[in-house]
């Protein structure tokens, strides 16, 4: 990985990144997590029985909220015009999980990373939040970017 902080000026300060002399181009991004629970807390999801309703359904709305939401929650990320957000779940019952996979895509001058992570983590964040009074041990993790595509940097794909 060559190159530098792109978020810090010449004195080490941290600023917004001036985007406007790049071009615009479709930008996609996925980034994915999982969230691990104990199986009774799995079977509460798969059902529909959680005491708060539609767990995923709920997951998946916070998910597009968040991804849309990202710049009031990144300081120095951009607010961007997206112009989809898919959010995708599914049930890993061996390893007793929910993983979740969030797709951000705009066209823009800026990429679209920053709003997959923070769809796939509030996604998770949320079921934790509505599965908490049955499994206060469930585990976030394994956030990461999967792929991302536009600009100059082009497509970038993570090894699996």
């Amino acid at each position: 990985m060559a190159g530098e902080l792109t978020h810090f000026d010449a004195q080490g300060r941290a600023h917004m990144v001036d985007v406007g002399e790049k071009a615009e181009t479709r930008r996609i991004a996925r980034a994915a997590g999982r969230i691990r629970m104990r199986p009774q807390t799995l079977r509460l999801i798969a059902e529909g029985t959680a005491q708060k309703g539609d767990v995923i359904g709920v997951a998946r709305i916070a998910a597009i909220q968040a991804a849309k939401r990202t710049s009031e929650l990144i300081p120095l990320c951009h607010p961007l015009a997206l112009t989809r957000v898919g959010v995708e779940f599914r049930l890993d019952h061996g390893a007793s999980a929910v993983e979740c996979e969030a797709t951000a895509e705009s066209f823009g001058r800026t990429g679209v990373e920053m709003e997959a992570l923070t769809a796939a983590s509030v996604a998770l964040l949320t079921i934790y939040d509505m599965c908490k009074a049955v499994d206060r041990g469930m585990v976030v993790e394994q956030i990461r970017l999967l792929e991302k595509l536009g600009g100059k940097s082009g497509h970038w794909r993570a090894e699996t």
